[in-house]
């Protein structure tokens, strides 16, 4: 099997309709459909916005059938920054990576997070991280086998909905 010829690129307002539906096969894939409340408005909002939340870059490879200049995006990685306080640096904090299952294993997931982690070292980050679901083992394995450790003693904490309206009352 040839590797395909694909393109990292940042996703633009234009992306909207494309990053919803990327982010409903991921949901699928994670068993999660029923807490997707996103839209692709709520998406160019949130990321073209006045106030962009977060990042997203597309891979694309070459729809077939359709000639060499049109391209068909497969996957995303959707990051934003956060903070670390110990180090009085910021980090870059990965939301969600996907890739089409179609098109697993040809180096496209390797290439977002290479392409994640050389924008952390060029926006002078300390830390690049990401949650991954304790049953994705195949992720669990990627991750290690790209450097990332998975960190055994830190759990994540997460107010939603009426309990964060409550936690926010004022």
């Amino acid at each position: 099997m040839s590797k395909p010829t694909f393109t990292l690129r940042p996703a633009t307002a234009a992306d909207s309709e494309t990053l919803f539906n990327l982010i409903l096969a991921l949901a699928e894939y994670e068993k999660l459909t029923h807490l997707v409340e996103a839209t692709p408005q709520k998406i160019e909002a949130a990321l073209f916005g006045a106030t962009p939340h977060a990042e997203a870059v597309l891979v694309e490879v070459d729809a077939e059938g359709e000639g060499n200049a049109a391209r068909k995006a497969v996957g995303f990685a959707l990051f934003f920054h956060n903070f670390s306080t110990f180090l009085a640096k910021p980090g870059l904090y990965l939301e969600d990576l996907y890739v089409d299952p179609a098109w697993r294993g040809h180096g496209l997931g390797k290439a977002l997070l290479k392409h994640l982690a050389a924008l952390a070292v060029e926006r002078g980050c300390g830390r690049f991280e990401w949650s991954v679901l304790d049953w994705n083992q195949p992720s669990i394995d990627f991750y290690q086998a790209m450097g990332a450790d998975v960190l055994p003693d830190w759990r994540i904490c997460r107010v939603t909905g009426t309990a964060l309206d409550k936690l926010g009352a004022k």
